[in-house]
Order: structure tokens, then C-alpha cells, then sequence
């Protein structure tokens, strides 16, 4: 079996388009094809589904992948650990994150990033759907939420401070909470599914279930329509520090913190020896967010 066809095998999983693959390794469309065809062959397996208009992965194919990976990940280290001809990171690093807090804060880090690693390619999946790391074949996974699963390990990058905010408009139209019972009485938007508000008072713990005309599954949204005055949210400081430096928003409810224990986070597959490109992506964001992540400022 031949590391370079494990390699471009990798990528058409990604792709899903044999030009665009074979592009990444100075590959013509033909040229790609055979390798994965002589792939193929030696495996004595059907890998793919071809179609004219992409390429998928068949049942074999989808077994065949996380074992690729940990392959070209032993490679990788053991290049790493003899010096091979180059010990700087190199290669595709394949991260999942939140859309928002990508878009936000880890495409912004980017620039530098790459300046500093000029043989690393980032393949960044911005989506708020939880994936599953291994069978997406992720070499880094950012979340504000640990993921269950013990053939990984968390690594904590900054605080998810979450604040409930409203507009100074919506509070001088509606008023303003001074206890978090007062929220029965408030229009609220809502994360779907999550109506339920906990926080910390003199009493203990109390939770409310809020309501309101609006709810959705994007913290995007929840922040503009707090701003357009629609309600009062909980919002991530990460998500909303530029509309509360501006004023555009305000945080209510001060005295009654939210009872969250958030982070983010940076997970990956729990290897003895960590792969060079994994180790600096992670150690440059642990130092590019520092102690107290820019938008606590």
C-alpha cells in the first residue's frame, strides 16, 4: 500500500472531487484516478462511488478512513522523530469549529498562523452541528462544549462567559429586569431547544422558563435580533463584546450571574505523541488568547 495513495485518499474523502485532490498534490485528474484506482486494486475493495459530479465514499471506503488517518499520523511522527528532512509542520490540518466563533476569532488568528507555518494548509469545516471527530477526520475539533468521547483529549482555550443582554431601546420600551423572576414578564429569544434560564441568587439556584415571538439554532442571530430590540438574549461574550463596547447592547441582571460552566475547547484523538502540525495549532491559540481572551477586555 503506498503512503502517497493513503494521502490522496485522505483528501478525495474531504473533496469529494478527484481534480480538486489530485490539484492539492501537483496532480493531473488522470494521474489521480489511477493512484486511487492502484489503491483500490491493492485492497481488493471499491473505496468510492463516482458520480459526474462528485465523489463519495463507499461502506469499505468509510471503514477504510480513520485507519488512513492514524497511519499518515505515525508517519508524520515518525518523520518528526528522526529529524526527516524537515522538522517544520507540514501537510493538511483538518479543523471543525462553531461557525460563529470561527468566522469571529479563529479565522482572524489565521494570517499569523500561517506566517509562521508556511508548509501548513488549513481545511477549516465551520458548522454548528456537533460531528463526530474520527469519522469526519478532523485533526482538531473547537467546541464550547466537551464531547463524550474518551478516545479524545480536551485542552481548554479560553472562558465562555455567557450574559444575559437587551438593547437600551427594548429597555426603554419594556423596562428593565431587576430579578431574574422578571423575565416571565419580558419578551426573551431563545437558543431552540434551551427556554430554560439558571441562575444564582440569595435563594440558590433558580431557573426560568423563558418565552418569546422568536427562537433559532444560531447565536448570529440571537445577538442582531437582540440588538434590533426583538428581546432580551443570553449571549456569549466571545459572540457579542463588540455590540457591548459599542452600546449597542447592555447586560442586564448583573447581580444574578448565570449559572454556565462553558469553555472552549480544542479536542483530538488521544495519541501518545502528538503530531507537530496539532501541537503548534493548539499551543498558538492557547498563546493568541492568553489567560483572559481579548473580548473579557
Amino acid at each position: 500500500m503506498n503512503i502517497e495513495h493513503l494521502r490522496l485518499f485522505t483528501r478525495l474523502a474531504s473533496t469529494q472531487n478527484i481534480s480538486a485532490a489530485g490539484k492539492e498534490f501537483g496532480l493531473s485528474p488522470a494521474v489521480a484516478s489511477n493512484h486511487l484506482n492502484k489503491l483500490e486494486q491493492d485492497l481488493s475493495a471499491r473505496l468510492f462511488h463516482r458520480t459526474t459530479r462528485k465523489v463519495v465514499l463507499t461502506e469499505e471506503g468509510q471503514s477504510l478512513l480513520p485507519y488512513a488517518i492514524d497511519i499518515l499520523e505515525k508517519v508524520t511522527l515518525a518523520e518528526a522523530a528522526i529529524g526527516g528532512e524537515d522538522q517544520q509542520p507540514k501537510g493538511t490540518l483538518k479543523v471543525s469549529a462553531p461557525a460563529s466563533f470561527g468566522r469571529m476569532h479563529l479565522l482572524p488568528a489565521m494570517k499569523q498562523f500561517l506566517s509562521l507555518y508556511p508548509k501548513l494548509t488549513i481545511d477549516f469545516r465551520l458548522s454548528d452541528t456537533l460531528t463526530d471527530p474520527v469519522a469526519g477526520g478532523f485533526d482538531v475539533t473547537i467546541r464550547n462544549a466537551q464531547l463524550d468521547d474518551s478516545s479524545l483529549i480536551a485542552r481548554k482555550l479560553a472562558a465562555d462567559r455567557r450574559i444575559v443582554t437587551a438593547a437600551p431601546e427594548y429597555l426603554a420600551r419594556c423596562g428593565e429586569p431587576a430579578h431574574p423572576a422578571d423575565l416571565l414578564q419580558h419578551q426573551c429569544i431563545n437558543l431552540s431547544g434551551f427556554n430554560h434560564w439558571s441562575f444564582a441568587t440569595e435563594q440558590g439556584k433558580q431557573t426560568i422558563t423563558t418565552a418569546g415571538p422568536l427562537h433559532t439554532d444560531n447565536g448570529d442571530v440571537i445577538r442582531e435580533a437582540c440588538v434590533a430590540g426583538l428581546g432580551i438574549a443570553i449571549n456569549s461574550k466571545w459572540s457579542a463584546y463588540k455590540q457591548l463596547q459599542s452600546g449597542e447592547l447592555v447586560e442586564v441582571l448583573a447581580d444574578y450571574p448565570l449559572q454556565s460552566d462553558t469553555a472552549i475547547w480544542a479536542m483530538y484523538s488521544s495519541h501518545k505523541l502528538l503530531a507537530p502540525k496539532i501541537r503548534v495549532f493548539i499551543d498558538y491559540l492557547l498563546e493568541y488568547f492568553g489567560p483572559e481572551p481579548y473580548w473579557e477586555q
